[in-house]
This record gives C-alpha cells, sequence and structure tokens, in this order.
C-alpha cells in the first residue's frame, strides 16, 4: 500500500509565483497572518521608504506597491531580522512607524498583535514588517528599527537572508 498527496489543480487565476501549499496559496513562498498577495500589473507604483536603523544610519528603499516591509528591508541589505521569514511566528521583524502612517493602515489581526507582544522596544506605532504593505501613502515614510530584537529560537543570531 502506497500513500499519496492528492495534487489538486490551481486555478486559472492564480499568478505565477503562486503555489498551493498545505491548501494555501502561498506567493514567493511566504505565508502571512493575513491571506496578502502581490500581482504584477503595470498600475503598481514604486514606493521610496527610509530605513532608519539603531545606530542612525539611514538607508533609502523603493519597493513596489504590495510589497511588504520585510522583504523591502532584506532587498536593500537593511539589518531587519525577520526570523520566521514572514509567517507572523515572531517578533524580529518589529519596525516603528511614523504616527500618521500608522493610523492609516488596517488595524493588526490578533495574531500580529500576540507576536508584538513579544517585541524589544514596544510603542503605540509597532507593528510588524512582514505586516505592513507598501501603499502610495507610504511614498517618503521613515521607518524606525528599534535598537534590539528578542529571538527565543537562538537570541542574538540572525538567520541569513533568501
Amino acid at each position: 500500500m502506497s500513500l499519496t498527496t492528492p495534487v489538486l489543480p490551481t486555478p486559472a487565476f492564480v499568478s505565477a509565483g503562486t503555489r498551493n501549499v498545505r491548501g494555501y496559496l502561498m506567493h514567493n513562498s511566504r505565508q502571512s497572518c493575513v491571506s496578502r498577495f502581490s500581482t504584477s500589473s503595470p498600475s503598481l507604483k514604486d514606493i521610496t521608504v527610509t530605513f532608519i536603523e539603531p545606530d542612525g544610519n539611514e538607508v533609502t528603499a523603493t519597493g513596489e506597491e504590495g510589497t511588504n516591509l520585510m522583504e523591502l528591508a532584506h532587498e536593500n541589505d537593511v539589518d531587519l531580522e525577520g526570523a520566521c521569514e514572514g509567517a507572523c511566528a515572531c517578533s524580529t521583524c518589529h519596525v516603528i512607524l511614523d504616527d500618521k502612517i500608522y493610523d492609516e493602515l488596517p488595524e493588526p489581526t490578533d495574531e500580529e498583535n500576540d507576536m508584538l507582544d513579544l517585541a524589544f522596544g514596544l510603542t503605540d506605532t509597532s507593528r510588524l514588517g512582514c505586516q505592513v504593505l507598501l501603499t502610495p501613502e507610504m511614498e517618503g515614510m521613515r521607518i524606525k528599527l528599534p535598537s534590539a530584537t528578542r529571538n527565543f529560537y537562538v537570541d542574538g543570531a540572525k538567520p541569513a537572508h533568501h
């Protein structure tokens, strides 16, 4: 007797780079607390933001609308950890946003709030970078990184970015 996993057909509306994993549609191999998909479209805009690292170094980064802040940071060699790779299962991609932008974002999910409770240096405008998607309103936004993170897997270790 052999066990096989049924292969489900992929609907035509699923974009390239999206795959079915354990019943979840995954885009770019990232799963987040809330299913969010970025698709390539000529109407998507490039948004430029500035990350402020704990040492005061500023890194300007430009990303496509719909990209999350953690991925944008990794693409631009910003020292933002992301130990769970965007699965909303840690608080190592904790960022601190401007009041104005924070107020315009959708409320954090319960799962994100649970992870934020574990974050080092939590503020009233803290969010997880993996859960914040770039929008045109964020153009020019300044994103502060906390002075430390809490990685309960190996405190102090930083995984290699993929």
